[in-house]
């Protein structure tokens, strides 16, 4: 009866661990197996500037996370950062050059989703097999696997 009792635990134990990763500190290690998605996010931090140049102490929030694949043994950086625009700057001149505002805010999340016969494993698209998500940054990141 223990046998069966500490199987049960143990099982339940990985299939926790496989549904949801959690979140990872800088330097910390998620892990991932066989899943039909992946979604990597960190949450939208406001900037904490500091110092006459505007320094800032969260790395204005973006996170950092380094992506390993088991099944062609590479390495992916990925880098969120829903505080950095890229739009154009002529939202400044109010009006005056007639071109639109283009261009949109940084993104909070990334949805890894797997392909199914996939034909090239150099790509982030192959996740199959183990999947580690590493944070090389200074923001917290959450990581789901699915």
């Amino acid at each position: 009866m223990k046998k069966v009792t500490l199987l049960t635990v143990v099982l339940f134990a990985g299939f926790t661990t496989a549904a949801f990763a959690g979140d990872i500190k800088t330097g910390q290690t998620a892990a991932c197996t066989n899943a039909k998605s992946i979604t990597i996010a960190v949450a939208k931090i406001a900037n904490q500037t500091g110092g006459k140049f505007g320094y800032t102490t969260n790395d204005r929030g973006t996170g950092n996370v380094v992506v390993w694949k088991s099944s062609n043994a590479t390495t992916v950086p990925i880098t969120l950062g829903p505080n950095d625009d890229n739009r154009s700057i002529n939202a400044t001149d109010h009006g005056k050059t007639g071109i639109p505002v283009m261009g949109e805010m940084g993104r909070n999340k990334v949805i890894l989703t797997s392909q199914s016969a996939f034909s090239r494993g150099d790509s982030i698209g192959d996740i199959s097999g183990k999947v580690t998500v590493t944070n090389t940054g200074t923001n917290p990141v959450s990581v789901v696997c699915n």
